[in-house]
């Protein structure tokens, strides 16, 4: 598509009549055999084809005086005619205004990118699923009509349903549906949601090789801006930090970032509470077997490490450090058997009996020792963002201790943890003002600050060198 010239690069849209082409026509005039030459043309505001007459050449009769076989003699020169009329229009010269302009109301301009996306999604036979399960619908409209455009919408030009159906005629395809049949649509193609995701799964398999062995999963949340809760958009842990209602996606990814499968949570349900569910139906429904699971911190409890060695699984998780024990702290603080891989990265690793809590059937807590490998590593990098994303904090809790009328329990978040002698009121989140004087927490600071650039990663693949645990974590 093409606004106008710019840049020395243009895109011309080109309008062309298809060429008359003539016949002879052999009528009825006061009775009489007649001879003409028309050519037919389409009645755009009668919307029927019609005939023009070029030439009239006379009663067969009279013709024959001068012509032994007028209509083979006629037929001939038509034919002629029509030869020099391809000639014509072979050979034809265009003259471009550079500086003109499309006029937006012509309708004409059409996507043409979108042709790579229909085919992957043919290759991978969305178009016959969509088409084969939503017959039980009984819809007077086509759900993969209505699926083409929410997919090809969404990847090029993201916007609201509404949007795209306004867009539509964009397209190549036909879309005979209104925006009314989009979204009734919307409740029936969701009860398609799961049954899709395997289908696409194994299509991928098929077609492009997918590899298994290493997964990613990670969760994050959608806030609703309405005031009441329902049965899944629940008051949780949002990202933004909001107090609006949320649902928990949790998603698995192959080693080259494209989907497997999704799940949605209630927005009160942990982080790590997903998982496991997630987990037994790759392998009952999806037909993966062993595969590591990779996944942030959030994800690293002693429940999840024991369902995926329990099921067969590995484990990729990053462990925090400033809420690690002495013993793993000491570990990382110590620069003996460290590698510098350049002068801003270095890393070393041990094999070590871990401690974990496991949640036994009767809903009690039991310890339990697994064998891992630490890789505990150093970025001056990742040192020096840490000090500069703390350093808002330090000033928003130097300004509370000022200002302390100025801040509430939700106002003060993040600074709050380097106050001491601070106490909220449980109803208003109001500061509570006490005989206590509200102090600067300096050896909280301290502490924070000597783990600065550190991470560790726990996995149960010992057996891998510690360039491919960090390369595979990279990934997350």
């Amino acid at each position: 598509m093409c606004d106008g010239y710019a840049g020395g690069e243009c895109i011309i849209l080109v309008s062309c009549n298809e060429s008359i082409m003539l016949h002879l026509k052999k009528g009825k005039s006061m009775g009489r055999d007649y001879l003409s030459i028309v050519s037919s043309y389409w009645d755009r505001e009668c919307k029927q084809s019609r005939t023009k007459t070029i030439k009239s050449l006379g009663y067969v009769e009279d013709l024959m005086e001068e012509f032994e076989d007028p209509i083979s003699h006629f037929k001939e020169v038509v034919a002629l005619m029509n030869d020099e009329i391809r000639a014509e229009n072979s050979k034809f010269s265009i003259s471009l205004d550079k500086n003109a302009l499309l006029s937006e109301c012509l309708g004409i301009r059409k996507n043409l990118g979108y042709s790579a996306l229909s085919l992957i999604y043919h290759e991978l036979s969305l178009d016959s699923f969509f088409s084969n399960n939503s017959r039980s619908f009984k819809a007077e409209y086509s759900v993969n009509e209505i699926m083409k455009l929410l997919i090809f919408s969404r990847i090029l030009n993201p916007g609201s349903k509404k949007k795209a159906y306004e867009e539509k005629d964009k397209y190549f395809e036909k879309m005979d549906f209104s925006l009314d049949d989009l979204y009734r649509s919307l409740s029936k193609i969701n009860t398609l949601k799961d049954k899709v995701q395997i289908h696409i799964h194994k299509k991928i398999k098929d077609q492009y090789n997918r590899s298994s062995e290493l997964v990613y999963y990670d969760v994050t949340n959608y806030y609703f801006e309405i005031d009441e809760q329902d049965s899944v958009r629940k008051k949780g842990e949002s990202k933004e930090h909001r107090p609006d209602p949320i649902i928990q996606m949790g998603l698995f990814t192959d080693s080259l970032g494209i989907p497997i499968k999704y799940s949605l949570f209630p927005g009160n349900t942990n982080d790590c509470e997903t998982l496991i569910p997630q987990v037994g139906a790759l392998k009952k429904e999806y037909g993966i077997m062993r595969t590591i699971v990779v996944a942030d911190k959030g994800l690293n409890t002693g429940d999840n490490i024991a369902f995926n060695i329990l099921a067969g699984n590995g484990y990729v998780f990053s462990q925090s450090v400033r809420g690690g024990n002495k013993d793993l702290k000491d570990f990382v603080l110590e620069e003996k058997g460290c590698k510098a891989l350049n002068e801003e990265f270095k890393s070393k690793s041990r094999l070590t009996p871990r401690t974990i809590s496991v949640t036994t059937k009767e809903g009690k807590k039991k310890k339990v020792e697994v064998d891992e490998k630490q890789v505990a590593v150093y970025s001056a990098k990742c040192a020096q963002k840490a000090r500069k994303d703390r350093e808002a904090v330090i000033a928003k809790a130097r300004d509370l201790i000022s200002n302390p009328s100025k801040y509430r329990r939700a106002t003060s978040y993040g600074a709050s943890r380097y106050v001491e002698n601070l106490m909220f009121d449980p109803k208003s989140g109001e500061i509570i003002t006490s005989n206590q004087k509200l102090v600067f927490a300096e050896e909280r600071l301290k502490e924070e600050e000597k783990y600065d650039g550190y991470y560790v990663i726990v996995t149960s693949e010992y057996k891998k060198s510690n360039e491919e645990i960090l390369s595979i974590y990279k990934e997350l």
